[in-house]
């Protein structure tokens, strides 16, 4: 086993463009020769879009990169395949429509040590190739939380759009993404699990990963299909199953009912409490075994 290696995982999906701007921003992480990194390239196409701007980088950089394909659309078996080839101390995921800061593998190990955690997760800001409505500036639909460095987060709050953890908590599961969730919430569903067993993961403000947020993503029916895809995905997450079940009952009926009012204030607000109610009608629907939507 390679010490202090990291194996850094891409699972990418008919996106060659923001795939090879991904590429070109991992080329450039610095190391300052204190470890050295990989990548790894899990192509979900059965054509294998993506097995030509990986031959071309491979080509113009010496950067190790290897192309694995997994034709079979699922995301879980996808980034199961993205670590079969990982032999070092750290495995890292990274979204196809992502690109890191150069410094963005330096400082998650960094927090990695620093905290004795089994994993580091960073932030994921919004880019923007054209300016958004306002309402979306005003409702923050893009931004997530970022909490302080060094900050213990609960496993149903990681995900692996940024994220670098030890390869030795895996070492028991050749498979430790679950197929049973296709189209996401296979993340979540590991972080919980890992947690569970007793694994610590902590945050680090200073690896900041950018995701492009295209036109097609800023659209109301994206984000409502979006919250109701993730409240299907998170009844088959058993831990706190019922809580979350509940709460649901309580939650739907009550943000119906105020959705009308919420227009008062403004289209971000009504936006912000129709995503909610989504969330929650995703997981009822999926209780009484409806399927109202099966991807973004």
């Amino acid at each position: 086993m390679r010490a202090r290696h990291v194996h850094v995982c891409i699972c990418t999906y008919k996106r060659p463009v923001w795939l090879k701007r991904l590429l070109e921003a991992l080329a450039g992480q610095t190391t300052d020769g204190t470890f050295t990194y990989s990548i790894v390239v899990a192509d979900n196409d059965a054509a294998q879009s993506a097995r030509e701007t990986v031959a071309a980088f491979a080509q113009s950089h010496s950067t190790e990169i290897l192309y694995r394909s997994q034709p079979l659309k699922n995301i879980a078996l996808t980034r199961n395949t993205s670590i079969e080839p990982a032999d070092g101390e750290f495995i890292a995921f990274l979204d196809d429509d992502e690109f890191p800061v150069p410094e963005w593998l330096q400082e998650l190990l960094k927090a990695c040590e620093t905290y004795q955690a089994a994993g580091v997760l960073g932030p994921v800001r919004p880019y923007f190739d054209e300016p958004p409505a306002e309402w979306i500036i005003k409702g923050k639909f893009c931004e997530r939380p970022e909490p302080p460095t060094g900050t213990l987060l609960e496993g149903s709050k990681c995900r692996t759009g940024n994220v670098l953890f030890r390869r030795s908590i895996i070492a028991d599961s050749p498979a430790p993404f679950d197929q049973a969730f296709p189209n996401g919430g296979e993340d979540v569903d590991f972080f919980v699990r890992m947690t569970q067993r007793g694994h610590r993961f902590v945050w680090c403000n200073e690896a900041p990963a950018y995701e492009s947020v295209p036109p097609s993503r800023q659209t109301r029916s994206y984000m409502l299909k979006r919250a109701l895809l993730r409240g299907k995905n998170s009844l088959k997450i058993a831990h706190g199953r019922a809580t979350m079940v509940a709460k649901s009952f309580i939650a739907a009926p009550l943000y119906t009912l105020i959705l009308p009012f919420t227009l008062l204030a403004g289209q971000h607000v009504f936006m912000k409490y129709c995503i909610k109610t989504c969330d929650h009608l995703g997981r009822l629907t999926a209780l009484v075994g409806l399927n109202p939507v099966s991807e973004r």
